[in-house]
């Protein structure tokens, strides 16, 4: 039996493909999954909860753990004896790092926090480690079980080329390879047509999308943009001490002992002056400066965090 495996995330894409999915395949043929990264806003958890009571559907999530890694981890740092340096570096760690990790380095249960722990850094935008490690392995994983259990797998996505240059040319169905077909249902869609798509089905967007979020996801995703930044930092204080809480403690398994989630270029050599410059506390005061980031814009303060913001229109 085919099984429709609709990849759902809590944003508006995967919302509309899901309702997609229902039209136009039988109920128990499709199976809602959520690949749960752990850096998600309660938002996104609640509107999973929402969309599984509207549609009366069971969204099946998924979590990675890396508790093995980071044991294989623990024991390589304990263990390194390496000699020599690589540009200049030494490659061995120092006693004084090796204690301070290997302190810190234990698993606690968040996978991106402990991905990033494992890694020793945060992903960026060149190494974005992140999707493929919480996302994508996890799906496929639960995809070739169900190959394996003698089902064929269609997964759908809820991709749109118009979200960004690297997507542009995103095929609306497609092989993946492993006995997968992936299905791209609303490919050539616009934002505004998705949003109209779910609202004359009833279906309420995200609460995130009015709150200034212009995607949903990880919060904040590591491709941030300033005004993002400035809304995250205004509405949701709690969770800028949290990401801070875990630069300190993602430090603390480095080498180097520096980390930041927002990364960013920084002519600097000494780690800790780069650390003071791009932390989360340092990123949102550059997000409330005008375009330069020199001089802070007055016409951001006079924001208020409980009105209504949106990037697509929701508001008016």
């Amino acid at each position: 039996m085919i099984r429709h495996v609709i990849s759902v995330s809590g944003g508006k894409d995967s919302a509309a493909t899901l309702l997609i999915a229902l039209e136009s395949c039988p109920a128990e043929s499709i199976v809602p999954i959520f690949c749960d990264t752990g850096n998600e806003h309660q938002a996104v958890y609640d509107y999973l909860s929402y969309l599984e009571q509207a549609l009366d559907i069971t969204i099946t999530r998924l979590k990675a753990d890396f508790t093995e890694n980071i044991a294989r981890k623990r024991m390589f740092i304990a263990r390194d004896q390496r000699k020599g340096r690589k540009d200049g570096k030494r490659l061995r760690w120092s006693n004084k790092a090796k204690r301070r990790a290997l302190e810190a380095l234990h698993p606690t249960g968040n996978p991106f926090l402990d991905l990033c722990m494992w890694k020793g850094r945060f992903p960026s935008r060149k190494a974005q480690f992140c999707t493929e490690e919480l996302k994508r392995n996890m799906a496929v994983a639960f995809q070739l079980d169900l190959i394996d259990a003698g089902h064929q797998v269609l997964s759908w996505q809820g991709v749109r080329r118009d979200e960004s240059l690297n997507r542009r040319n995103a095929k609306k169905i497609e092989r993946i390879g492993g006995g997968i077909w992936t299905f791209r249902p609303i490919v050539e869609w616009t934002a505004i047509q998705v949003f109209e798509f779910c609202a004359k089905r009833g279906i309420q967007p995200n609460p995130l999308y009015k709150m200034g979020m212009s995607r949903v996801g990880c919060m904040p995703c590591i491709n941030v943009n300033k005004a993002e930044l400035r809304q995250i930092a205004t509405r949701f204080p709690d969770h800028v001490a949290k990401i801070s809480e875990w630069e300190w403690l993602v430090s603390q398994c480095t080498k180097r002992g520096f980390s930041t989630m927002c990364g960013d270029k920084h002519d600097a050599k000494d780690r800790r002056i780069i650390f003071a410059d791009l932390n989360i506390h340092a990123r949102i005061d550059w997000a409330n400066t005008a375009r330069g980031g020199r001089q802070r814009d007055m016409l951001f303060a006079l924001d208020e965090s409980v009105a209504c913001s949106s990037s697509y229109g929701l508001c008016e």
